[in-house]
């Protein structure tokens, strides 16, 4: 039984169901993947499982508590199915995954969004459960792919998780056997993809911290953007944001009226250069090949350059005003629409709806690698480009596609 099934199942209230406990967890999880974690409070997830708040605090101290059971009841089938697959076995144990990605879809949110809101000691034995289970996937790719070296198994077996994990964050569907032959067939690909040969060798060079801009406003969003990035939203205040550039006071607000301003025009400025590099993209592409490919290369280099900003957008919209979260999301939805567009020029006899599911994988694959340090590597984003145009073009479309610049005018 899925957690969306037990939370359906919810008792008549002043009952007494032996499995409560259960119950609550499942209905928590569906409140706080549906709506966000500051959203919630207590009596809600009281309500949705017909009891009254004192019992619910019976059996969990808090929200935090909640979460925190919320996200390691998420992780455990997750782990044991880890820990016993054979991808040599590349048929069941892909499908095998694919069938829990869609059991789990809740998960890839919790982990990700919803994480950052425990306490300390919590969220940090999360990321430990988490970082256990992508060395098993790692360890898992080893075994399948004894050609590429340590790092490379690594960088995959994340890369599956990506793909794992990316449902989450849409609400798409198809019919259960297409969906998990979708998904399995995305996970062959990525665990067939290539390699940069110089992957692995030296840091990038891309956590440097490089230089402040000497604009006060420019200094507090750079830092903004940082810090809501390493600790989320609710966790920073704007006067530590000012502290961090040396600004104290009422002179902040000189520049931001508001911690919420910052985050808005983050996010605004995010999908202003996603939109410019598309437009670039689509006035040199002879093209929808090239134009797909100049989409996935272009969108590379952002997440790459701008993965504080890439993790705003996945992980704090829910904080923006009700009307520019509408606006935010549907500026996203038109983005991916474009890739869409072009990958079914490409292949017109493709669904639509398993062509946004297969762009959103690819999508998640650049947002999650690039966002994850030990992976900012020489040859990273050489590699995340090849994995993307794998999951995206065929091979005789990516031989059509010339480099950069090197049509004539």
């Amino acid at each position: 039984m899925t957690l969306d099934n037990v939370a359906s199942s919810a008792p008549r209230r002043g009952t007494r169901p032996r499995n409560r406990r259960t119950l609550i967890v499942a209905a928590a999880a569906d409140l706080f993947f549906q709506r966000g974690f500051d959203q919630i409070g207590m009596s809600d997830i009281a309500d949705a499982v017909s009891i009254g708040p004192s019992a619910l605090y019976r059996h969990f101290s808090g929200k935090q508590d909640l979460l925190y059971e919320v996200i390691r009841d998420g992780l455990a089938p997750i782990r044991g199915v880890v820990e016993s697959l054979d991808l040599r076995d590349r048929k069941a144990a892909l499908s095998r995954l694919a069938g829990l990605a869609l059991d789990r879809r809740q998960l890839g949110v919790l982990w990700q969004r919803e994480a950052r809101q425990l306490s300390g000691d919590n969220r940090e034995l999360i990321r430990a459960e988490v970082r256990a289970i992508g060395r098993l996937v790692a360890d898992r790719v080893r075994v399948a792919r004894p050609d590429l070296p340590g790092p490379a198994t690594v960088l995959l077996g994340w890369a599956l998780l990506s793909v794992f994990s990316s449902s989450s964050f849409h609400h798409l569907n198809l019919p259960r056997a297409q969906y998990e032959e979708l998904l399995s067939e995305l996970f062959a690909t990525v665990l067939d993809s290539p390699v940069a040969e110089i992957y692995g060798e030296r840091p990038a060079g891309l956590s440097a911290s490089g230089i402040s801009p000497r604009s006060r406003r420019e200094a507090l969003l750079a830092k903004a953007i940082q810090m809501f990035a390493d600790h989320g939203y609710m966790g920073v205040g704007i006067e530590d944001i000012g502290a961090a550039v040396g600004i104290a006071g009422p002179s902040i607000y000189n520049h931001f009226p508001t911690k919420r301003d910052l985050l808005v025009t983050a996010l605004e400025r995010a999908a202003a250069v996603l939109f410019m590099d598309l437009a670039a993209v689509y006035a040199d592409a002879a093209d929808p090949a090239e134009a797909l490919s100049g989409l996935i290369r272009s969108y590379v280099e952002f997440t790459m350059q701008h993965h504080g900003v890439v993790g705003l957008m996945i992980t704090e919209q829910e904080h923006l005003p009700e009307r520019l979260r509408a606006t935010s999301r549907q500026t996203q939805h038109d983005y991916v629409s474009e890739w869409v567009q072009l990958y079914l020029e490409l292949n017109p006899d493709q669904d639509p709806i398993a062509a946004r599911i297969r762009i959103q994988a690819a999508l998640s694959i650049a947002n999650d690698l690039a966002r994850t340090p030990r992976l900012r590597l020489v040859g990273l984003e050489e590699t995340v480009g090849a994995i993307c145009r794998r999951l995206l073009m065929d091979d005789q479309q990516v031989r059509s596609v010339k480099a950069p610049g090197s049509r004539s005018s």
